[in-house]
């Protein structure tokens, strides 16, 4: 049986995952997923995102963190660490992703995890997030015991144009 595993991608792994991280987020925007994109949205669309990205674990700002199975990449999660001088111990949680065939083997459950500890690896204890009010990974993330804090009204678009509210969450990892 294959294993699945997650890792942290050094800046070099990033570059050199660009175009399996591009083809994630076009499956994901195709499929219905409001996470920044419309549709029509392919994997040549999704490339410009993904340089920024591949930047920003360059300069220390972001830790991307994949799931693989068989040596192929199938999801992916970010976590934010560049923040502003008074938020030392915050991450932002972005984009968990996982292509829609890989979906229902836990791929979820295993990034979140990753993040997490690796927040408290980069010395993070409180996580923020949002997501589209409604969506399935709304009920992912109160099911992983993050916090609902509200929601904002038409915040963003669905990929097919029209408006959809986002939910935050945030989840805290110490009693600090």
């Amino acid at each position: 049986m294959p294993q699945i595993t997650t890792r942290t991608l050094t800046p070099s792994e990033t570059t050199a995952a660009l175009a399996a991280l591009a083809d994630i987020l076009s499956d994901c925007v195709e499929g219905g997923a409001s996470v920044g994109f419309l549709s029509p949205y392919t994997p040549e669309d999704a490339l410009p995102y993904w340089h920024g990205v591949a930047r920003a674990v360059t300069e220390g700002d972001t830790v991307l963190i994949v799931a693989e199975k068989d040596g192929d990449i199938l999801g992916t999660v970010q976590l934010g660490i560049g923040t502003m001088p008074n938020q030392p111990h915050r991450a932002d949680l972005k984009k968990l992703l996982v292509h829609r065939k890989a979906r229902g083997l836990g791929l979820s459950r295993l990034l979140m995890d990753a993040a997490e500890r690796a927040a408290a690896d980069h010395g993070r204890h409180v996580l923020v997030l949002d997501t589209a009010t409604g969506s399935p990974a709304e009920s992912i993330y109160e099911k992983f015991g993050w916090q609902r804090v509200g929601v904002i009204p038409q915040y963003a678009l669905m990929p097919d144009g029209s408006y959809c509210g986002s939910t935050f969450f945030y989840k805290s990892l110490s009693g600090a």
